[in-house]
């Protein structure tokens, strides 16, 4: 006999509303490709992603949402409310969003190029994550367009500071500062490609930024000082042999390293940047420690400086199988003949899930190679299938929230 979850979807599906929303995602896959294409020529590395915010700002109003504004962190946001507002204080609402930042700095080329006489898109952040903002104003189109008014408001976010350096910062706003932090009951992130992905598990990861500093000099005159290049990279490879371990998976990477002035100097300053992951939050304090320790370490000479800076804090977290929304979703898959792929990943679902508020990232259809080289690019084919997955979900999350059922 059918369950509670797969009555709610089957009802929701068989609405003519949905059915008619359903339809423009089909219909209007030429407007999505615009919005994406136009998307990605927009440079939008963390900590510069104004103009794309911009864009999306535009967009909603286009789309006759409520509210569209941007707020202090610098996401783009706009709202589509309820069919019966909340009379006394502000209802709850469910977050549907989609990062705006990339890894490219601002110099990079970013025109998209699309393949002639066929469906794929090449373009730095093609997929990640230009694919989940096409999907998500796709959902925001989808939605007006059928006049759907749903059971609690839906805030719509284009938001900064997923990536690298950013750590979350927009998330961060929305759940901790912003007007909105008491209402959002439940989130869900698009991000980049798939029509079964669904990233319900958090990993954890540390950023550390590790300067070592020293009085400098002249590589003759000045010989016999020590050198911070020499020092940070005997300290690397002393953190390079730190046993990690595979269960739980840990990783421990360097992404960057920064110093020097010329050939013929000793430096005053070498840095590099670490990232550390893993599924476990007691083994990524362990993983930090044991950094820590040996950086302290290797650094002997008494003129030379050790400096540790955490730049990145994404702490891990899991959405229940049991929970609410996770039931959603199967019954969703369920009703649309898909095989739910369930997957670990460090995203924006990382900090709503930290709070225990029910969350998870998904992918916004079609499929995706190449993220975060210069080689990335998406093919869309099939991506109606995950809009329609995300929109059910979507509009049976705003029930549960209204129904205060989502926990």
């Amino acid at each position: 006999m059918p369950n509670t979850e797969h009555l709610r979807i089957s009802t929701l599906a068989a609405d003519r509303a949905v059915h008619r929303a359903f339809s423009w995602l089909h219909l209007h896959e030429p407007t999505i490709r615009r919005w994406q294409l136009e998307t990605i020529a927009i440079p939008a590395p963390t900590f510069h992603e104004a103009a794309r915010a911009q864009y999306f700002l535009q967009q909603f109003i286009a789309l006759g949402l409520t509210n569209p504004h941007i707020d202090e962190a610098g996401n783009a946001l706009a709202e589509l409310q309820p069919s019966e507002p909340w009379a006394l204080n502000p209802g709850p609402c469910v977050l549907l969003s989609a990062h705006l930042d990339t890894v490219f700095p601002l110099t990079t080329d970013c025109t998209p190029h699309e393949e002639p006489d066929g469906p794929k898109i090449f373009g730095p952040g093609a997929c990640d994550n230009a694919a989940g903002l096409a999907a998500l104003l796709a959902l925001a189109a989808a939605l007006t367009h059928a006049e759907i008014a749903p059971a609690c408001t839906i805030l719509f976010a284009a938001n900064v500071g997923e990536e690298g350096e950013g750590d979350l910062r927009g998330m961060k706003h929305l759940f901790q500062s912003s007007p909105y932090t008491q209402q959002i009951k439940a989130a869900i992130a698009f991000e980049g490609s798939g029509n079964e992905t669904v990233i319900d598990r958090a990993l954890g990861s540390r950023r550390l930024r590790v300067t070592i500093t020293g009085p400098g000099g002249h590589s003759w005159a000045d010989a016999d000082l020590p050198n911070p290049i020499l020092a940070l990279s005997s300290a690397l490879i002393a953190i390079s042999r730190l046993p990690l371990p595979r269960n739980p998976r840990t990783t421990l990477n360097v992404g960057a390293i920064h110093g020097g002035t010329s050939v013929n100097s000793i430096p005053a300053s070498a840095s590099a940047d670490l990232d550390l992951r893993s599924t476990s939050a007691l083994q990524l304090d362990r993983t930090e420690l044991a950094v820590l320790n040996t950086l302290q370490a290797a650094i002997m000479a008494p003129a030379l400086h050790l400096h540790v800076q955490r730049i990145g804090d994404r702490a891990t977290g899991a959405l229940p199988t049991t929970s609410p929304l996770s039931l959603s979703l199967r019954a969703v898959d369920r009703h649309l003949s898909l095989a739910t792929e369930s997957r670990i990943g460090s995203t924006d679902a990382n900090l709503p899930l930290s709070l225990n508020i029910p969350a998870l990232a998904i992918g916004a259809g079609g499929t995706g190679w190449g993220m975060h080289t210069l080689n990335e690019g998406y093919d869309p084919t099939g991506r109606d299938i995950a809009l329609r997955r995300t929109l059910l979900l979507l509009l049976d999350t705003c029930h549960l929230a209204a129904a205060n059922s989502l926990l």
